[in-house]
């Protein structure tokens, strides 16, 4: 049982962190204070209507550092409201409900657990000043709802963290195979050339100079590939050895699929200066976003996929006719791409066309991966 306890005490606070303030928290703040002087104006229950209106103005502007500080302003909230003016409670005090979701959601382990003693506490008091068990059960089961409802967004949000990590390690993955696959390339023309300077050195002293030079070249390729995906991360396991596409093999996408629609492919410029695992890249996004349009898009009939690669880098557009699908969240196939754009200093964008249907658009400046 110490253990536990010690384990909730040290967990580290959620994941991803949360935004420090957003401009909905203003219009909530704006909200809570005009209802709270209408509320304070026609109450005429209240002993201290007016003091109860300045206690809760004064503790309001709490909600604004709720994410960042959410025990504190908790704390600093309900001590005044709570134990200051327990007959003068006003009910849009009930914005500290705000605060108990925060701790919850946003907080440290030691903040749930303080947090946590802080609402028994409160609990207690409602008990000690006489109120019945109609209050006590109503407010426990209040603030477990809201509890739980922290929590429940809390290890949402990390699952899909998690999720998302995982993409990034696979893509970062998959550059590195096509790395691998370019460096080997090289290599193994490399160590060629040396095996026949070699043979040839003693005959002909010329022909063991061709291949030095010819050496000296794949090397500083190969050095110049490695450095531009420098950034890439791979896992430990092994690595096909398979050949990486080129911009020219995005080609292969186009043909009639068997439900009916036509995927039609243009490839326009030179692809000779782009290094390999980018050329593999592009095709990657090609191909993902061509089965994200026959997968998820209804009544597809066409996808247009256009590459346009210039002395500025390259640029992917695919866009298809079909009605766009009900659910808007960006699926983990998107997500994907954007972070293999990101991986070589690009950016990736999906979303509706303005004409109808559904665009993809990838841009991979050569500033992204020049070395």
């Amino acid at each position: 049982m110490t253990g536990l306890w010690r384990s909730a005490w040290r967990a580290p606070s959620a994941v991803p962190p949360p935004p420090r303030r957003v401009w909905r928290d203003w219009g909530f703040l704006a909200l809570v204070a005009v209802l709270a002087v209408v509320e304070s104006i026609f109450r005429t229950d209240l002993p201290q209507p007016l003091l109860a209106l300045i206690v809760l103005l004064a503790v309001l502007p709490t909600v604004l550092w709720r994410r960042t500080k959410p025990l504190l302003t908790l704390v600093i909230a309900m001590v005044p409201l709570g134990l200051l003016l327990p007959e003068s409670t006003l009910y849009t005090s009930l914005f500290v409900m705000v605060l108990v979701y925060a701790v919850f959601r946003w907080g440290a382990g030691r903040d749930l657990v303080i947090g946590s003693a802080v609402l028994v506490a409160s609990l207690g008091l409602t008990v000690v000043r006489g109120g019945g068990l109609d209050d006590l059960v109503g407010g426990f089961a209040l603030l477990l709802t809201v509890v739980l409802l922290g929590i429940a967004f809390r290890y949402r949000a990390a699952s899909r963290q998690r999720s998302l990590d995982r993409i990034r390690m696979l893509e970062r993955e998959h550059l590195a195979r096509d790395l691998h696959d370019t460096v080997a390339h090289h290599v193994s023309a490399i160590a060629i050339r040396a095996q026949a300077g070699l043979a040839v050195a003693s005959a002909d002293p010329h022909a063991a100079q061709d291949a030095l030079a010819v050496i000296e070249a794949e090397a500083a390729r190969t050095l110049s590939e490695m450095r531009s995906m420098v950034r890439v991360l791979r896992q430990g396991d092994t690595a096909e050895l398979a050949p990486s596409p080129r911009l020219r093999d995005i080609e292969q996408l186009a043909g009639t699929r068997p439900g009916g629609a036509t995927v039609a492919v243009a490839v326009t410029g030179d692809d000779a200066g782009i290094p390999p695992p980018v050329a593999a890249a592009v095709f990657r996004l090609a191909q993902e976003s061509v089965t994200n349009a026959l997968r998820h898009a209804r009544q597809v009939s066409r996808v247009d996929v256009l590459v346009a690669a210039d002395e500025e880098g390259v640029r992917v557009s695919v866009t298809n006719d079909g009605d766009i699908a009900a659910s808007m969240m960006p699926g983990f196939g998107i997500i994907g791409m954007k972070e293999r754009a990101a991986l070589l200093g690009g950016s990736c964008e999906a979303g509706p066309a303005p004409g109808g249907g559904w665009a993809v658009t990838a841009v991979l400046p050569r500033v992204g991966w020049a070395p």
